[in-house]
């Protein structure tokens, strides 16, 4: 019975796991806390403090057990937490599958360009500038190791309780002018797609782009929400009006279209939500 272990079971990885589960896989993954531990038996995984602040013996027992490894924690500090601290785990056995979810970010800004895999990284952020670190230091742990090791590199993921239907409801929606900005966007069932078609057809050491097919200007996705909606669209703020925090405002300095090419051509990938029409259609009839 093939057994995943993931390293953070956060908003994508839940939905990916979910699906193996209902296919008979055992699973397990870890949380920083006990409440999210409680979440996660509930729903069925195996559950596993992991801080990511010191070495833990139950989760080499888990590793130990898997077919299957995800990692979805993001870096700090440049380091990796589950390689700086359970590298010897990984390295000591083989696996079917290695999964690393990391970010678009890593390619930085090109000025509203297309960027593809084999694309130069040259990220903006001390976040990407990590991810960057992190995907090297899987790829090279793979090398050494001989161990199937795939990296995907996810655009702004939305989904049930994350999209701008939601935050429109709420209250909470925008529409920021950047003349020229775009974003690219996949619906959190798609992630799931293209891991489960990777799972099926390893290829150790490929790198996708999980994305859907068209980069949008930011405002026009809230304006296409708004109208599922049956409401006035909030107003057009200036960029350089907008009140964000530094981390919302660094987004804005990456603009790029990412090619998804490969998660088509070599996995075979049908997205469910081709673009963010057919996504947030999809949430407006689930009211989620």
């Amino acid at each position: 019975m093939p057994h995943l272990f993931c390293f953070g079971l956060g908003y994508s990885a839940k939905v990916f796991a979910k699906r193996l589960l209902h296919k008979g896989w055992t699973l397990s993954g870890t949380s920083r806390t006990e409440e999210g531990l409680s979440r996660l038996e509930e729903m069925g995984f195996q559950g596993i403090l992991f801080d990511g602040e010191q070495q833990s013996d139950v989760v080499s027992d888990a590793i130990s057990q898997a077919s299957h490894i995800l990692c979805s924690i993001a870096p700090s500090a440049g380091l990796d937490p589950a390689l700086k601290f359970h590298k010897n785990d990984l390295q000591s056995k083989t696996f079917d599958w290695i999964g690393y979810l990391s970010t678009v970010g890593v390619y930085g800004n090109w000025d509203g360009a297309w960027v593809d895999e084999t694309s130069e990284t040259r990220p903006k952020s001390e976040r990407s500038k990590n991810r960057v670190v992190a995907e090297n230091e899987w790829l090279e742990l793979a090398r050494n190791n001989n161990l199937p090791i795939h990296i995907f590199r996810i655009a702004g993921i939305y989904g049930p309780g994350r999209n701008p239907i939601k935050t429109l409801k709420e209250g909470r929606g925008r529409r920021l002018n950047k003349p020229g900005q775009v974003f690219n966007r996949i619906h959190v069932d798609d992630i799931a797609n293209v891991l489960e078609a990777s799972v099926a057809s390893p290829n150790p050491g490929a790198i996708y782009n999980v994305t859907d097919n068209e980069p949008a200007p930011p405002q026009d996705v809230v304006s296409y929400a708004a109208q599922l909606l049956a409401i006035d669209p909030p107003p057009l703020i200036p960029f350089e009006e907008a009140n964000l925090t530094p981390m919302a405002r660094s987004f804005y300095g990456e603009n790029k279209r990412v090619r998804n090419s490969r998660i088509i051509d070599e996995l075979g990938v049908s997205l469910s939500y081709p673009t963010y029409r057919e996504g947030l259609q999809a949430i407006l009839r689930s009211n989620s």
